[in-house]
C-alpha cells in the first residue's frame, strides 16, 4: 500500500512523498534539501518527481535533485520547466511501476498556464489528489496566468471529483483562507465550525491538510458559485446580480485578493 508523507519547506509548503516498498515519488520539491534528508534517514529510493507547475517553491529544488537522482520527471506540458521529461497536457494516465501505481492528470490552469493535478483514485480507501496551488483548504490559488474562466472550470473540473477524496494541497493556507470564508458566508454553521476546529488545530500545532472535497464544498467560496449567500456576496460586490458562475467566482476572487 502507498502512504503518503508530508515534508515540510518554507514557510508554509508541504511537499509530498508518496512511498511503498522503499521507494518514493516526490511532488512539487521546492526545496531539495527536505528531500535529500528523507533519503537519507529512511534509505528509499526516490523513482519520479511530480510538478503541478512552474513556481520557484514548487520546483526550485529540481535541479539538485536531477543532480543526484537520474529519475523520470513529469509536469505541465505548457510550462518551461527544466528538466521535464514527461510532459503532460491533462486527460493522461500516468504509471509509477514501483510503487504500483496510476495517476490520471487534470489539466487546472488559472493560477499558472499550464498547471496539472495529480488524481489517484486508488490511493487510500478515498482517493488523493495532489492540486499545487489551484485548491486549498478553504481557498484557491491567485491567478497569475489564466483567467478567472479558466481558473472556475479547473475548479468545476476537482469538485465533480468523490467527496471522500483527500486533497494535498501544497500549502497552509486554510487557517487565513477560513477568515475571509466567515467574511463571504457569516451565518454559515459548516464555516464558524471548521474555522473553530482549524484554530484548535493550528493552535496544538497540527496540519489542516489534507482537507477532502467534501468539506471544500461545504465552507470554500471558490467552490460554492451557486450557493445563494455566496451570490449575494458577490452581488453587493459588483452592484449586480451575478450573471453565471463565472461572474460569481470572478467577484469574489477579487474581492479576496484585497482582503486584509
Amino acid at each position: 500500500m502507498t502512504e503518503i508523507l508530508a515534508l515540510h519547506a518554507f514557510d508554509d509548503n508541504y511537499i509530498w512523498l508518496l512511498r511503498a516498498g522503499g521507494c518514493v515519488a516526490v511532488v512539487d520539491p521546492g526545496d531539495a534539501a527536505p528531500v535529500f534528508d528523507h533519503l537519507e534517514r529512511s534509505g528509499d529510493r526516490l523513482c519520479a518527481v511530480l510538478a503541478t507547475h512552474h513556481h520557484g517553491d514548487h520546483v526550485g529544488g529540481l535541479e539538485a535533485i536531477l543532480s543526484r537522482h537520474a529519475v523520470p520527471v513529469f509536469g505541465p506540458a505548457a510550462e518551461d520547466i527544466p528538466g521535464v521529461s514527461h510532459p503532460l497536457a491533462g486527460g493522461e494516465r500516468i504509471g509509477l511501476p514501483e510503487l504500483a501505481l496510476e495517476l490520471d492528470i487534470i489539466a487546472v490552469p488559472g493560477h499558472t498556464r499550464g498547471h496539472i493535478a495529480y488524481y489517484g483514485p486508488s490511493l487510500g480507501a478515498a482517493g488523493a489528489l495532489f492540486c499545487g496551488d489551484t485548491l486549498f483548504g478553504a481557498g484557491c490559488g491567485r491567478l497569475f496566468e489564466g483567467s478567472p474562466a479558466q481558473m472556475q472550470d479547473s475548479l468545476a473540473k476537482l469538485a465533480v471529483l468523490p467527496a471522500p477524496t483527500l486533497v494535498y494541497c501544497a500549502h497552509e493556507y486554510t487557517q487565513s483562507n477560513l477568515r475571509f470564508a466567515l467574511a463571504v458566508e457569516p451565518d454559515s454553521i459548516a464555516v464558524q465550525q471548521r474555522s473553530e476546529d482549524v484554530a484548535r488545530d493550528r493552535q496544538a500545532g497540527r496540519s489542516t491538510v489534507p482537507t477532502n472535497i467534501g468539506t471544500e464544498l461545504e465552507t470554500n467560496p471558490f467552490l460554492r458559485w451557486n450557493a445563494p449567500a455566496v451570490r449575494a456576496a458577490a452581488a453587493s460586490r459588483l452592484g449586480h446580480v451575478p450573471a453565471d458562475a463565472v461572474e460569481t467566482f470572478t467577484a469574489i476572487r477579487e474581492w479576496k485578493n484585497r482582503f486584509a
